[in-house]
């Protein structure tokens, strides 16, 4: 989780960067416009998704947190976040709407597995 958050927080750095020219007139090319005006959008529209099925990857990890971690559940969300990693730079870099697709399904079966573990193992939540 600390390390969504800390990702999170870089993408609301970049997202500063990459409007500054428009807010601050820092950085702006000569003739006045934003070198950043393509990919801007996209940091945008990435940072909000960091809001959206991470919420349920939030509230499995904090249940876990009260349990003894099974290597699975590491593993499921070392690929969450990996995945992560992976679909904002393909948003935010490209736009492959395929691969990005496929890397939100990686992301969003880890997640499931994490709750799938959950529910399999819910007796022994107190």
């Amino acid at each position: 989780m600390f390390t969504h958050v800390v990702f999170t927080a870089f993408l609301y750095v970049i997202l500063t960067i990459a409007r500054a020219p428009s807010i601050w007139g820092i950085g702006n090319r000569p003739d006045g416009s934003n070198p950043w005006a393509d990919i801007e959008p996209r940091i945008s529209r990435n940072l909000s998704n960091q809001f959206e099925w991470p919420l349920l990857f939030y509230v499995a990890c904090l249940i876990l947190l009260f349990r003894e971690p099974e290597s699975i559940t590491l593993f499921l969300a070392w690929v969450f976040i990996g995945g992560r990693f992976l679909h904002s730079t393909i948003q935010i870099l490209t736009t492959n709407v395929r691969l990005r697709g496929i890397v939100f399904t990686i992301n969003f079966l880890a997640v499931l597995g994490l709750w799938s573990v959950l529910a399999l193992n819910s007796h022994n939540i107190a």
